[in-house]
């Protein structure tokens, strides 16, 4: 299995036209290719290998000097036999750590030290990371990572393993099932288990990028206040609301892009409960995102949103309410976006965006 994540050299998000080439180009060498916007992909090249003669780190290899060749942009391919490893090894250096305090990035410093079993290419970004298919290989490449490092382990059940002693991942593979699922729960628990494991059952579905937008607001600093962050959201979530019904069109859902000052990433999506174009209800649910992640003093740099699934609006359907509040909001928003048509986008903007740029 690959994972590859892809790196502009301007550092910027993505394009969209970049991107559904880059996963044109992985398309080259296997047809079991997953996109993951707005940056990464995996990619399934166990049918590959026998028809090329190369093993999947040379295929990785191919991978990123076509990628650089074509679209001078450079990716970090991780390379393992399943998705989870796969995604952990491509991951940037020290993701996953939860700050406890200090004043380094977002996570405190990992543990240095080449260990025994280590995945080559560890720690570099821009480069092909192999954890070999070996039970002792994996599980020291795992020994050392943070709780937060495992597909599905947010923040806050991080903070909660930490709490009894299984802040790393070879802590919680030592662990007995009973004890994980009573802490988590018995589905979460036994996830948490095998993929402390590096068990991954999940397979690589090929598919296509959904039709999106996104928009991403750039602090001039590291910021940690979470209320500037929630006003920046809510400017994306505006303009990106405005966008969608310009162009007569709805979202399914959103997806949530934080970047931080260690260049680390952290994406998280969710459906809305209904497609839509209102901004009240792309705010209230990128607010919801922010809010899961349990950041308390991570240093952002970067906030995303991106309207991903998007249809005709007159293909979706809307619940009907009898909530006087909800059709004032809709009849200012049209009113809004008359304004912003007739006098330009900064025309009228949301009172609690003040002061973002």
């Amino acid at each position: 299995m690959l994972c590859v994540r892809f790196h502009p050299p301007d550092g910027r998000p993505v394009g969209e036209d970049v991107y559904s080439a880059l996963l044109a180009l992985l398309a080259e060498l296997t047809p079991v290719v997953q996109a993951l916007p707005p940056d990464a992909a995996l990619a399934d090249v166990r049918g590959a290998l026998r028809y090329f003669g190369r093993d999947a780190a040379e295929l990785a290899r191919i991978v990123r000097v076509r990628a650089l060749a074509r679209h001078g942009v450079d990716c970090t391919v991780g390379v393992a036999a399943n998705p989870l490893l796969a995604r952990m090894a491509a991951a940037p250096p020290g993701a996953g750590r939860v700050e406890r305090g200090g004043t380094g990035g977002r996570w405190g410093g990992a543990r240095g030290g080449r260990r025994p079993g280590a995945v080559s290419g560890a720690g570099r970004r821009g480069a092909v990371h192999t954890v070999p298919d070996d039970p002792r290989a994996v599980a020291a490449f795992l020994a050392r990572k943070p709780a937060a490092a495992l597909d599905g382990v947010g923040p806050v059940t991080a903070r909660t393993l930490d709490a009894y002693g299984l802040g790393e991942v070879g802590q919680i593979a030592a662990a007995p099932p009973g004890t994980l699922q009573r802490i988590l729960g018995a589905t979460a628990g036994r996830a948490v288990h095998e993929r402390a494991h590096g068990i991954d059952r999940a397979p690589v579905t090929p598919n296509s990028p959904a039709r999106s937008i996104g928009a991403e607001h750039r602090f001039a600093g590291d910021e940690l206040d979470p209320t500037r962050r929630r006003r920046a959201l809510l400017a994306l979530a505006d303009e990106l609301g405005a966008r969608l019904r310009a162009s007569g069109q709805v979202a399914r859902a959103i997806t949530l892009t934080v970047r931080y000052a260690d260049r680390s990433v952290t994406t998280r999506g969710r459906a809305l409960p209904e497609p839509s174009a209102h901004t009240p209800a792309l705010t209230s649910l990128a607010y919801a995102l922010h809010e899961a992640l349990g950041l308390e003093r991570a240093r952002v740099r970067a906030v995303a949103l991106r309207a991903e699934d998007l249809t005709a609006a007159e293909r979706a359907s809307r619940q009907l309410t009898f909530d006087p509040a909800d059709d004032r909001a809709r009849r200012i928003e049209a009113v809004t976006d008359r304004a912003r048509a007739r006098f330009g986008a900064r025309a009228a903007r949301p009172a609690g965006t003040a002061g973002v740029g």
